[in-house]
């Protein structure tokens, strides 16, 4: 008999590495041999791809079965490779033709019955494919949909195996309703819903403007997850490019249904402060999956109750924070996945909650606040750009029955500011004030002379690190941007200065 040859995909983190499977059956005592450094899922695709073509009723050889999985040194997991496996045996065979095979990747788990399961990856395991020699992909029926989200390969869904040997056999395909999702909507809270709150809101429009980080601490029920949830609702939608990105990462989790297939909302994600490291930015031993600051790429990362996170979870977000990315490595490999978001961290401000106005419900002592506050790192508060106190809305804000300006009035005004970067930074390809590169705001991009000289009074006072002068100084543009300058007045820069004031809480 012949060697059966097909194609998969071995996908770690977003990168896939296209990978050949080859089958050879010879004479001797039945056995199946797995090559290729397999993990568990892998090593047990043997039953799950007898039964499915035993009941499909074709054949399995009674024979000496080796597969081989190249290249040899790559690790390969998951219980996506049982299709192409499975047509690789069959072609061994000679039962299909092997022409047929060519040029083509197979991608799916095999039930016991012959049905091709849903799979997880399959966006970003078929943008691996392009630039490939690869022009065809058969994928599970319910990955139809976002499978031909890559409209460079043929996408062929199948919904069992008996479907594809006879499109194999013949070039007669079954004709079946593909599942096509409807169109998603936005559906963000809007900001008109939150009562007073003026300099919590002006500063949710800030962020959004340039993309800065936010830390509000005030008393319980003050509003600091409502405006929150907001933000989302302030921001752009995203473009062809980034939604494709996001989804890419929602399919490696398996949460792209929830999200959306064709959204184009930013993501908001928000773990319970009793999440874990590794669920917080990602990891993993057999497979790496991505964590919530890689699921809000392109979108906000919300987290609630921040200094009652268990150590260690918050300051694993200081490197993301700076450089848009994470990467993970463990035996199997190294994942980088984006992580460029928006940061909103909410804390009360003492253990008991009640400090706030003149503090007299309060029953927590100096030395008890200062704990409480410090759980939150000072490298971390330093990466925070805007840093503002809530506190309760007064009692005239619940009395006049108005609500404030609704999201999509702001989200018209961050807009056109972001605009006014876009075309700023046309240079230096990028697109938001706070990705502006240290070096050119020290050129390019210094504010007003006056600005700049109340900046390097505050660095000789010790008020500001470097990174906090950056930090003020991106803020300051994003400020500008709203009230229209051509660049930041001494009045930007003040303002921008007061909106992180809230470092007199650490101290």
């Amino acid at each position: 008999m012949t060697i059966g040859v097909t194609h998969g995909v071995s996908l770690i983190g977003l990168s896939g590495t296209l990978v050949q499977i080859e089958v050879d059956i010879s004479d001797g005592l039945p056995h199946y041999s797995l090559l290729g450094l397999p993990d568990l899922a892998l090593m047990e695709s043997r039953d799950r791809v007898r039964s499915a073509l035993v009941n499909s009723r074709e054949l399995w050889p009674n024979k000496k079965v080796t597969v081989s999985l190249s290249p040899a040194w790559l690790p390969k997991s998951g219980s996506n490779f049982d299709l192409p496996i499975a047509v690789a045996i069959l072609a061994a065979q000679e039962v299909i033709p092997i022409e047929r095979v060519v040029g083509s990747v197979f991608f799916g788990e095999l039930a016991l019955d012959g049905r091709i399961r849903e799979a997880r990856g399959v966006l970003p395991a078929l943008i691996s494919l392009l630039g490939s020699e690869i022009e065809r992909v058969i994928v599970p029926m319910a990955n139809a949909a976002e499978a031909k989200l890559v409209s460079d390969l043929e996408i062929i869904p199948m919904e069992n195996i008996s479907e594809l040997l006879k499109w194999l056999r013949t070039g007669i395909r079954v004709e079946v309703n593909e599942p096509f999702p409807p169109l998603a909507e936005r559906n963000f809270k809007d900001l008109s819903d939150v009562a007073g709150q003026l300099e919590a809101r002006y500063a949710l429009e800030v962020a959004a403007t340039g993309g800065h980080h936010i830390l509000m601490i005030g008393p319980p029920g003050t509003g600091k997850t409502m405006l929150a949830e907001r933000l989302p609702s302030l921001l752009p939608e995203l473009g062809e490019k980034d939604s494709l990105e996001v989804s890419a990462i929602h399919s490696v989790a398996g949460v792209l249904k929830e999200r959306g297939l064709f959204s184009k909302e930013p993501p908001f994600i928000a773990p319970h402060h009793t999440t874990t490291r590794t669920a917080m930015v990602g990891g993993g031993s057999s497979v790496l999956k991505p964590g919530a600051c890689s699921l809000a790429h392109n979108g906000v990362l919300f987290i609630d109750e921040a200094p009652e996170c268990v150590s260690g979870v918050l300051d694993a977000l200081r490197q993301p924070l700076e450089s848009g990315q994470i990467t993970i490595t463990r035996a199997i490999g190294s994942a980088t996945f984006p992580a460029n978001f928006i940061l909103v961290l909410a804390a009360n401000p003492c253990p008991c909650g009640r400090l706030s106005g003149r503090g007299r419900g309060c029953t927590c002592s100096s030395l008890q606040i200062r704990r409480y506050l410090n759980r939150l790192s000072g490298p971390l508060i330093d990466r925070v750009d805007l840093r503002i106190k809530v506190e309760p809305p007064t009692r005239t804000a619940f009395a006049s029955g108005e609500g404030g300006e609704s999201s999509a009035l702001v989200r018209e005004r961050v807009a056109t500011a972001r605009l006014r970067s876009v075309r700023r930074f046309k240079s230096l390809k990028i697109s938001r004030n706070a990705e502006i590169p240290a070096f050119a705001l020290r050129n390019e991009f210094k504010a007003e002379r006056r600005g700049m000289s109340l900046l390097h009074s505050e660095m000789d006072r010790e008020n500001l690190t470097a990174r906090g002068f950056h930090k003020v100084l991106r803020l300051s543009w994003s400020i500008a941007d709203l009230a229209e300058h051509d660049l930041p007045l001494l009045e930007d820069v003040q303002r921008a200065l007061s909106l992180r004031d809230g470092m007199d809480l650490f101290e």
